[in-house]
């Protein structure tokens, strides 16, 4: 949960270092409390495709850390969306669909108070130290995301935004807005190479939904700065398809020591079962 007096996600963003990111939709705060023994660097709740209400959202806040920052990508780029989040405890935003420098602007006037912006003041943790709140309230990080064709044609003037923390590339989205669904054909793969180059011509720092480790050691290796190591919906589903593919197809046993000439091999387990058989044959 965001302290203000203590912001992490702007630190880590500032160090230049890369945020390895969990990201969560399935709506389960018991799924995030297992998952934060794994030390991720975020956790991102997902209030746009995700099954999150806004009670769990308050819930699973409240559970993480403040050394670990939660960052929810909200489900539209409104003061509604972006406040219901930041009153949760959120240490910063992902906002969907950017196409614009215009939506960009919106998007931060939305995280900030007035004068700068018009977030409402409100909400059960600011209200708890509503002047210690304001006054560490610009270590909230704003995150954009660029995932259309419209948004990759304004990159340039996105970046140039003032207030914008970081972009991310929706890959998904990108995927789809550039007719390039379901296999990533080249054409996606510069639009994402061209947005990274804007931002590093731009000093912006730039994220992408990998959503794998071995993805996400991939994007680092090539100067993303936030990355998502796992996602909940893939991690499970992976897991059960996984547990039964072992059970319907299990591994060959294990032999347990060398067996002596003209005798069977035994599996593993199955010595002491022969032992006790000899005894109760005695």
């Amino acid at each position: 949960m965001f302290d203000p007096k203590r912001p992490t996600l702007k630190t880590m963003i500032a160090s230049g270092r890369c945020i390895g990111a969990a990201w969560f939709s399935l709506g389960s705060a018991a799924l995030v409390e297992l998952a934060l023994k794994s030390e991720p660097d975020a956790i991102v709740i997902d209030m746009q495709h995700g099954l999150w209400d806004r009670r769990e959202l308050e819930a699973v806040i409240g559970m993480v850390p403040s050394r670990i920052p939660v960052i929810v990508r909200v489900a539209e780029n409104t003061a509604l969306a972006i406040g219901t989040a930041l009153d949760a405890g959120a240490e910063g935003v992902i906002v969907p669909l950017v196409e614009s420098a215009k939506e960009a602007r919106a998007a931060v006037r939305h995280a900030l108070y007035p004068p700068h912006g018009n977030r409402s003041g409100g909400g059960v943790r600011p209200l708890k130290d509503f002047q210690s709140y304001v006054a560490g309230a610009d270590g909230i990080a704003v995150i954009v995301m660029i995932e259309t064709e419209k948004g990759l044609d304004a990159a340039e003037d996105i970046i140039a935004v003032d207030g914008i923390d970081m972009v991310f590339i929706g890959t998904g989205d990108l995927s789809l807005s550039l007719g390039a669904f379901p296999i990533h054909r080249h054409d996606h793969t510069v639009a994402c190479a061209d947005i990274h180059k804007a931002c590093r011509a731009g000093y912006m720092p730039c994220g992408i939904f990998t959503g794998r480790p071995e993805f996400a050691t991939v994007a680092r290796g090539q100067g993303y700065r936030l990355v998502t190591i796992a996602n909940d919906i893939d991690m499970v589903q992976r897991s059960f398809v996984e547990a039964a593919k072992r059970f319907r197809d299990p591994p060959a046993p294990a032999v347990t020591q060398v067996p002596a000439a003209g005798t069977a091999s035994l599996p593993a387990g199955s010595g002491p079962a022969l032992e006790n058989k000899r005894k109760g044959d005695a």
